[in-house]
């Protein structure tokens, strides 16, 4: 007699179909964690390691060169730091910085990326030349920009001269002009990974859409106001956000254009804590600022998945 079960000549057909479909049962947890480590390791090393090792440096003295032990004194640090009102003005510099490079490096790429989507000739050769500086490291772009900024020899003050603008002017030394001159360049330097998030959001979105808007009458104003940024929306909230944070924690951009001159114009929250770490040997203090730094970096990523959340809810 054949049983009802069994991998065997005898076995049930339907029964034998039913058990090749049946799931296999998941990796236990400690087989993911071995194929999880690898990934997380260096995060932890790299990455949490050094940021419980910088708060826990904030309620402590530590200083360069010196020979004293180290001290524990609660939250020192941070009363002086809230008295401290040359790093507010460079927070507030930060800013004015982060806003500044923002706002108009996202509109600028959203034009771009609405070019590079069009269908044009070269088009390909556009979108190249379009993420070069994305792929230029940020002490290069520096010390191009310093060459373009150059008061006697540079590019700027040379076609000003040309065009009889005036003699030109030194943009990176002057207090009126240093800061403006600066946030051109992070403009400059941050719009390729814009403008490449912005136009992949713009290739998913179904072009039959804009056909039927297209169709209905819809001009191009309308279409993009009620085709293109629905769809275009949540990329965009990312990358502004990402943008925001990025560059909240610029430094060597600026670092090599002025060095945070002059007169602490281009001092952003990262250059003072760099003076104050390794200038002035103020390890202790420096890591209070990081603190404040990364409180509100927190803040800002807590707003931004608030509004995320709030966002999925309502759609």
């Amino acid at each position: 007699m054949n049983t009802p079960t069994g991998s065997g000549k005898g076995a049930d057909p339907v029964t034998a179909v039913a058990e090749a479909r049946r799931p296999t049962r998941p990796a236990s947890g400690h087989g993911a964690w071995f194929l999880v480590l690898p990934a997380l390791i260096p995060i932890l090393v790299l990455s949490v390691g050094p940021l419980l090792y910088g708060i826990l440096l904030a309620f402590t003295d530590a200083q360069s060169g010196r020979t004293a032990a180290t001290r524990w004194i609660g939250g020192l640090n941070f009363r002086d730091l809230l008295h401290d009102t040359l790093f507010w003005e460079s927070f507030r510099i930060g800013l004015v910085w982060a806003v500044g490079v923002t706002v108009p490096q996202f509109l600028l790429a959203l034009g771009l990326a609405l070019l590079l989507n069009q269908d044009l000739r070269l088009r390909w050769l556009a979108r190249a030349l379009a993420i070069v500086p994305w792929a230029m490291p940020e002490v290069v772009v520096g010390v191009m920009w310093r060459l373009v900024y150059n008061p006697d020899a540079g590019i700027l003050n040379e076609t000003l001269r040309d065009l009889g603008l005036g003699d030109g002017r030194d943009w990176l030394s002057g207090l009126a002009t240093a800061l403006p001159a600066v946030i051109v360049v992070g403009i400059w330097a941050g719009m390729p990974q814009t403008t490449v998030a912005l136009l992949a959001g713009l290739q998913n979105t179904p072009r039959e859409l804009h056909e039927a808007a297209a169709v209905d009458g819809a001009g191009a104003w309308r279409r993009f106001r009620t085709v293109t940024w629905p769809a275009l929306r949540p990329v965009a909230l990312a990358i502004t956000a990402l943008n925001l944070i990025w560059n909240f924690n610029s430094f060597a951009l600026v670092y090599v254009l002025t060095s945070g001159g002059p007169g602490g114009r281009t001092r952003l929250p990262m250059l003072f804590a760099y003076e104050e770490a390794f200038r002035y040997g103020q390890f202790g203090y420096a890591a209070a600022m990081g603190c404040v730094m990364v409180a509100v970096i927190s803040i800002l990523l807590a707003v931004f998945l608030a509004g995320r959340l709030r966002g999925g809810e309502d759609a």
